[in-house]
């Protein structure tokens, strides 16, 4: 038994938790969770809580029912609950197989495996994520628009705001699990909030990506309105993203930085950049999972939709901040195609693997991108070299099901399931009448 497992088993007797939730994730990046009582922690930490992981989406082979879940103690938290009562616990999980080997539909352990590759080479990867949702009233029948909580706009300050107070709540029980705020704002859309996690660890920012999504939603459970991460719910509003800043240390120092270069960028920096870039088109699938999610994409407002970057251009896939003097450790790369319904563990991997993959192969950083992307003509686009990322679903599924790369980060049995299940949706998708397709077309035709 280490240290932290001693610690979690001390912290449950000292503050009389009853329940202890362990928390892992699917393929798809939906939390799963299974509560023990405090008796059962410590073979929990030896041994594992076995389960059933055929009935979890992607997590084994149809051959391969038992699985174990063993809880990662350097985890533990205390769960803020409404009820006010410290009763309940969680930590997340790494996902084995009986024999104790890591699952090969495990998302937490594929970031794990990028973040040892990395490491192999002196690098660390931290990630500060930037998380947008809409906050509607409740409704019954969902089948009927969304009604927004508010009609604020972006860093609106409404008096006896529901947004303002939810914001304060939600950044409270964050501290409170030891998830460090850096902003809270209301954003452009009516109803629409974002709240901004402090850099972190890959692993540990993702691992609070989950808890937050989480947080955010039973919060808004307990007031009867409803939160969704959902990337574009309005047709005529901004899509919520999940604009993620990136960057390397090597020991304290941070790898981007270089003094006297162009936007202060590194040689390492620039290459990072170049490989996300490289892999932007094969990777999006995994950053934007849903059908829905491409109506963000080439929605507009300041959504990414052309492969290119720019210092402070916020209609380019990579955006390069304004360096801030004497903070050298500031100095970050911003991928803005995230949305915040995408499995962080996944997301993470290939956009780590990808940056390192730009470092190994020494690969070039094409000239920035000054123009708004969006207003220039498809020739312009063409003769500077712009891609487009792709347009729907299918587009972005076909591009991943070429790509070795992708395969080989995720893993055989990730890829194929992911795509797998992906095609399906797009099937289901296709097959739909939508209320556009009757109001348009029914009268008429």
């Amino acid at each position: 038994m280490n240290a932290q497992q001693e610690f979690a088993l001390r912290a449950v007797e000292e503050n009389d938790i009853r329940f202890i939730r362990l928390w892992f994730t699917d393929v798809l990046g939906q939390l799963k969770s299974v509560a023990i009582a405090p008796a059962e922690l410590e073979a929990a930490f030896e041994e594992g809580i076995g389960f059933d992981g055929s009935a979890i989406e992607g997590l084994t082979r149809v051959s391969e029912d038992d699985m174990l879940v063993r809880p990662d103690a350097s985890t533990f938290q205390i769960l803020p609950l409404s009820s006010g009562e410290n009763s309940t616990a969680r930590m997340f999980c790494d996902v084995l197989t009986p024999e104790g080997e890591p699952s090969l539909g495990d998302s937490r352990n594929v970031l794990k495996n990028a973040l040892d590759n990395a490491k192999g080479k002196g690098f660390s990867f931290y990630c500060h994520p930037e998380i947008e949702f809409y906050l509607f009233r409740h409704q019954d029948d969902w089948t009927r628009p969304p009604v927004p909580i508010d009609e604020g706009g972006y860093f609106d300050q409404v008096p006896r705001s529901s947004s303002m107070d939810f914001r304060r709540a939600a950044v409270s029980q964050l501290e409170d699990l030891g998830i460090p705020v850096e902003f809270s704002h209301h954003e452009t859309g009516p109803g629409q909030n974002e709240i901004d996690l402090r850099h972190a660890g890959a692993l540990n920012a993702a691992d609070s990506i989950m808890t937050f999504r989480t947080i955010v939603k039973e919060i808004s459970l307990d007031r009867g309105i409803y939160a969704s991460f959902m990337p574009k719910p309005l047709v005529d509003q901004p899509g919520s993203g999940m604009h993620t800043h990136l960057s390397l240390f090597e020991g304290d120092s941070n790898s981007f930085y270089e003094a006297g270069q162009e936007f202060s960028m590194s040689l390492t920096a620039r290459q990072f950049a170049a490989g996300i870039l490289y892999h932007a088109q094969e990777i999006t699938a995994v950053m934007n999972q849903y059908v829905n999610s491409y109506k963000r994409l080439w929605g507009g407002a300041e959504a990414p939709s052309y492969v290119c970057w720019g210092h402070n251009n916020r209609s380019a896939l990579l955006r390069i901040p304004q360096y801030k003097p004497g903070k050298i450790n500031s100095a970050r790369i911003e991928f803005r195609a995230l949305d915040p319904t995408c499995n962080p563990y996944l997301a993470f991997a290939l956009l780590l693997a990808a940056g390192i993959d730009g470092i190994d192969q020494q690969m070039d950083l094409e000239e920035p991108t000054n123009d708004d992307v969006w207003e220039l003509t498809d020739a312009e686009r063409q003769a500077m070299g712009i891609r487009p990322l792709p347009g729907s679903l299918d587009a972005a599924l076909r591009q991943m099901e070429k790509s070795e790369f992708v395969a080989g980060v995720l893993g055989e049995h990730v890829f194929e399931y992911f795509l797998r299940n992906k095609h399906a949706e797009w099937r289901e998708y296709r097959q739909q009448i939508t209320q556009y397709e009757l109001s348009k077309y029914l009268p008429r035709l």
